[in-house]
């Protein structure tokens, strides 16, 4: 996770989180925000526009993709601090995904020295507020990343 010039030490919040978010031009595009990190967990959130969808009217599984990748990283920061790239992750989808919300829920399962692994929940939220679950997803990050570039 690269992180502003003002955020390159390892004592994160959601402030400085929100900025790393924020200086990822990609993030910007989807328009993804940050809603919860801290405590082995993050929480990131992206507003279901027209733009997003596939040509069946629902979510593209690449915006959930990202949505995962990033959440799952976000998480593993609050365990291992900002030094860190994804290794890898595996995505099942369980439904076509519609709602006026997307949610990435993602936890550390286990914070080791060189990898933290993270489970990701991913759901949709309609306009009545009802949550459904769309995909789940696990990855692997990798501690150090800095000194592996």
């Amino acid at each position: 996770m690269d992180t502003p010039d003002d955020a390159r030490d390892d004592a994160l919040d959601l402030d400085l989180a929100r900025k790393v978010l924020q200086a990822q031009p990609f993030s910007a595009l989807v328009g993804a925000r940050l809603t919860a990190f801290g405590d082995g967990r993050a929480v990131l959130e992206v507003d279901v526009r027209d733009e997003l969808r596939q040509q069946y009217g629902v979510l593209h599984g690449g915006v959930l993709g990202y949505a995962a990748d990033n959440a799952i990283t976000f998480a593993a920061g609050t365990a291992a601090g900002a030094d860190l790239i994804t290794a890898g992750y595996s995505i099942d989808y369980l439904r076509p995904a519609d709602g006026v919300l997307l949610r990435a829920d993602a936890r550390v399962v286990r914070a080791g020295r060189t990898r933290v692994v993270c489970r990701c929940d991913l759901t949709t939220v309609d306009a009545e507020g009802a949550e459904r679950p769309c995909a789940v997803a696990q990855g692997s990050v990798s501690v150090g990343a800095a000194r592996t570039r």
